[in-house]
């Protein structure tokens, strides 16, 4: 029996930023949480984790496992049982509806800002988990090479990535625009050592800010990033106790560090503060602050949308190409039971070919039997009512062992 593929999804299109902080998973527990649904649901042998500052995702492959099973068991393992009542998940149990709204994650038709870039990265790493944890699946393997193919083809096809939706790069951006010729000799400080972060540094590229500082809880982590990018190492207890001397420009991106970023200790007349982590790195608070300018995730998406008109025109492209691409995966699982069959008949055949080729030499021919095997599935191929009586099949392997 082909196993199903289902879905269950939080995102900015069904919650509160405040509501998708208490289902952010953070890099370090993602395998506990793969771990724990595996240890809770047998059947499941192919699982993706999709998590990204907009949306936890969960895909998985299973007989008899439900979508309202994994958002049980989701709340649980988080500690948000109570929550579990409200009507935050969107979920199915449907294969096709599950590939069709994998496909439209993956081209960013479904981001807060349209035609996310970003997500197909997200993707791929964690595609890379559950291969690490030989939890593909076969269908859910199927599905992601399906993802992969349409991504490829709306890059080549369209101009549906034509202009940037980088929230990293849209933070850059800000600074230039915030501070406009004084934002070359601003001092900057990135907090954490993640992707964005990661992002930021490539993309600076474009911009070329001098005084970059970086700093995380993991020390290491920060220094080899300063040395990578040539810039400064900043104290992790001094972000801790928000000692933040005179940075003009503060970009918070720290993994699980919910409200880290507190307070400010100057009197700088103009100060940008930019939160792009989840649960948000700098208290919202700080915005009343006279002097300061804050944007966080939600206030960023919104400035991306100068890209959307472009990225519109081309949807009717995007979409064409996808639901192409989903009939060729649906062929692909409605012929799955087929493909199984076939393969039992094969394997069938080869007994029958074996046990022909001992009766008559005395010992078995593995390679003898793989050719007679491959000549008689080609002949029925061609001829299929030979295969209607036992003794036509028996008499075809007779035939084709004598050569």
């Amino acid at each position: 029996m082909t196993k199903a593929l289902r879905f269950i999804s939080i995102s900015h299109s069904t919650a509160s930023l405040k509501k998708r902080e208490l289902f952010f998973i953070p890099e370090e527990d993602k395998y506990t949480v793969v771990k724990n649904l595996r240890s809770a649901f047998t059947d499941i042998n192919g699982l993706l984790l999709l998590v990204t500052c907009n949306r936890t995702e969960i895909y998985f492959e299973s007989g008899s496992t439900t979508s309202e099973d994994v958002v049980d068991r989701l709340c649980s393992i988080l500690g948000q049982n109570s929550i579990c009542k409200e009507s935050l998940f969107t979920r199915s149990d449907d294969t096709l509806q599950t590939v069709q709204h994998l496909v439209e994650v993956s081209a960013g038709l479904r981001s807060k800002v349209l035609g996310d870039a970003e997500i197909i990265c997200q993707i791929k790493k964690a595609y890379l988990l559950s291969r690490n944890e030989g939890l593909q699946g076969s269908v859910l393997e199927r599905a992601v090479q399906t993802v992969f193919k349409a991504h490829k083809r709306v890059r080549n096809e369209t101009n549906f990535r034509d202009g940037t939706t980088s929230a990293a790069y849209r933070a850059l951006k800000m600074i230039e625009t915030s501070f406009g010729k004084q934002a070359k000799q601003l001092k900057i400080l990135f907090i954490g050592a993640g992707d964005i972060v990661k992002q930021l540094f490539k993309y600076n590229a474009k911009f070329n800010y001098e005084q970059l500082y970086i700093s995380n809880r993991t020390e290491q982590k920060a220094v080899l990033l300063a040395k990578q990018h040539n810039c400064h190492v900043y104290d992790w207890k001094k972000v801790l106790s928000n000692d933040f001397e005179d940075f003009d420009v503060i970009i918070g991106a720290a993994g699980n560090c919910h409200h880290l970023v507190k307070t400010m200790n100057s009197d700088k007349t103009h100060r940008l503060l930019i939160d792009l982590g989840l649960p948000g790195t700098i208290d919202s608070q700080l915005a009343h602050t006279p002097g300061i300018e804050f944007y966080d995730l939600d206030t960023i998406s919104t400035e991306l949308e100068k890209n959307k008109e472009k990225r519109m025109q081309a949807i009717s492209q995007v979409r064409k190409i996808e639901q192409e691409e989903v009939v060729e995966f649906n062929k692909w699982y409605t012929e799955a039971p087929l493909r199984a069959l076939l393969g039992s008949f094969k394997i069938d055949v080869n007994n029958q070919v074996q046990r022909f080729l001992e009766s008559h030499s005395g010992k078995g021919d593995s390679g003898k039997a793989t050719i007679v095997t491959d000549r008689v599935l080609r002949r029925l191929a061609r001829n299929p009512e030979l295969f209607y009586t036992k003794d036509r099949l028996q008499a075809l392997i007779e035939k084709h062992s004598n050569y």
